[in-house]
């Protein structure tokens, strides 16, 4: 027998799907005497028949190992009767022929040596390739998700034999369909996998935003307490005491007050940029004891007037941030607003009612969603659109709010003067388009801040009851079918007239007269008329 060099077969493509996957190594081994007319055949692993998922067909290498080079070379392979030989490689007297890449199904692989008489045999090995994982979904658990109780996700799998598994949590199957509970709802990703009868594993997961339990207020009775007056013995034990007796059932707490100062430890970087950040009170705690004690939590964020970052932004050349007169000159009056029309001043303020409703706060009440009063030709607006009105644009920054927080199961509402519901442009507040995306409007309706005259009344600031049930009658009328009801703002302070008991409770029943229940007191003080509301 002359010697010759052994060939290298090259790789050829064969007219099957590449399927991805790895891990598990298989092998099927043949030995294939050269010598014999039936030669033994050595079975390494996966055995005749076997089942291989994704990873083991990944690797699974059919060997075939001849008696000789030579027997090696008269050697073919032959995948469900097409040659592959072209596909495999050998090395001396071993053929290595990978599995990788075909179709799932039934495969058979053959090994046939046909040299002279005497020198031909074949074998046979059959597997099943199954490397498709199983079809998994799952349902998107509905906001909020509340800490520390209990949650069920559901789902769907199109494999019904499939093994659903799911980390310290039960799982229940209804044919293709299947729910898992768990004890306490997990905070991050939520990851639920499928195992085939192959093993084949298919893996989903939900993204979870957790926040902590909420305490609702069907109708809000509620009183304005500032930064410092939370910290106040003398002034906080008061209005918990309110809250105790029932009389009211909420606090508004201020988060960012007209200062621009964020009034507790925020985290939001751009607060941090600035140097807006004073950590007067801890809102944590202030959460954790208004909670205990059952009571709703409206958070204040004080939005565009904003004197410390209009200033610091001018004297950094960020002119986009804050709003100017028409000659391109800072605009300072109220000590200065940012611009609503810059997206990191937009950012900003949803980031910090974000943060805070994490923290637990049941409600974000935004103020100052406005432009300066004035003529609008006066002002300017670096980045509004041309086509796009300041109160266009206000609208615009609630209605990205109510995305923002909707994951989060906390209520939002915006505070508005009284003169908008027919004057919206004087300040650009849009009523009618601001109540579309908002829980309530709170209009500011205190008597005081009435010229004589409005809605024909006289005196409004001695006309308490007169002059809120005037506005709130075109509040409920500009509302109407929208989603917002009316909260109004109402005075408990004196501002001119001497306001007692007999002037905060006119105002109340003006509003209760409307069949509107619910209001927010204002003083600045932090000192409430009892009386008033007995």
């Amino acid at each position: 027998m002359r010697a010759t060099m052994p060939r290298k077969h090259h790789r050829r493509p064969l007219a099957w799907a590449l399927v991805g996957a790895a891990a598990l190594v298989a092998v099927i081994a043949l030995a294939v005497p050269v010598t014999a007319p039936s030669p033994e055949l050595e079975v390494n692993s996966p055995e005749d028949g076997a089942v291989l998922d994704a990873d083991a067909a990944e690797e699974a290498t059919f060997v075939v190992t001849a008696s000789t080079a030579e027997a090696a070379r008269e050697t073919h392979l032959r995948v469900d009767g097409e040659d592959a030989t072209g596909i495999a490689e050998r090395n001396g007297r071993r053929w290595h022929l990978p599995l990788a890449g075909l179709d799932d199904g039934t495969r058979t692989v053959t090994a046939e040596l046909t040299g002279g008489v005497g020198q031909r045999a074949s074998e046979t090995r059959t597997v099943e390739l199954d490397t498709e994982p199983p079809a998994i979904e799952l349902d998107a658990p509905e906001p909020p998700v509340v800490a520390d109780e209990p949650l069920v996700v559901t789902g769907r799998l199109d494999d019904p034999d499939a093994e659903v598994r799911a980390e310290g949590a039960e799982v229940e199957r209804d044919g293709e369909r299947f729910s898992v509970t768990y004890d306490a709802a997990p905070q991050g990703e939520l990851t639920i996998e499928a195992e085939d009868e192959a093993g084949n594993v298919a893996v989903a997961s939900e993204s979870v935003v957790t926040v902590p339990s909420r305490v609702e207020a069907d109708d809000l009775r509620s009183v304005h307490v500032s930064f410092w007056a939370w910290t106040s013995e003398s002034l906080r034990e008061p209005v918990l005491d309110l809250a105790d007796r029932g009389l009211i059932n909420s606090v508004q707490l201020d988060l960012k007050d007209e200062s621009g100062t964020v009034g507790y430890d925020s985290e939001v970087e751009f607060a941090h940029e600035y140097d807006a950040v004073d950590p007067i009170y801890e809102l944590d705690e202030a959460v954790a004891e208004l909670h205990d004690r059952d009571v709703h939590i409206a958070g204040r964020i004080v939005v565009f007037r904003d004197p410390i970052v209009a200033e610091r932004a001018w004297e950094d050349g960020e002119e986009g941030l804050v709003v100017q007169h028409a000659d391109g000159s800072l605009y300072e009056g109220y000590g200065g607003f940012t611009n609503f029309a810059s997206e990191r001043i937009r950012e900003y303020h949803h980031e910090l009612a974000e943060e805070a409703a994490q923290a637990g706060v049941d409600d974000i009440l935004w103020d100052y969603v406005r432009r300066p009063d004035g003529d609008e030709e006066e002002f300017a607006f670096p980045g509004l659109d041309d086509d796009t009105t300041p109160s266009e644009s206000i609208v615009e920054f609630i209605a990205e709010a109510d995305e923002r927080l909707e994951p989060y199961g906390v209520g939002h509402g915006a505070s508005v003067y009284g003169i908008a519901v027919d004057r919206p442009d004087e300040i650009a507040q849009d009523i009618g388009g601001i109540a579309e995306h908002v829980d309530y409007v709170a209009p500011m309706v205190y008597p005081s801040h009435w010229a004589p005259g409005e809605y024909g009344i006289d005196d409004p600031d001695g006309q308490p009851y007169d002059i809120v049930r005037a506005s709130l009658e075109d509040f409920l009328e500009i509302t109407g079918d929208r989603r917002a009801r009316v909260v109004p703002w109402l005075q408990d302070f004196s501002m001119g007239q001497t306001y007692g008991p007999d002037e905060v409770r006119a105002q109340i029943d003006a509003a209760a007269d409307l069949d509107v229940e619910e209001w927010i007191l204002w003083d600045a003080g932090v000192d409430y008329t009892e009386e008033a509301l007995e």
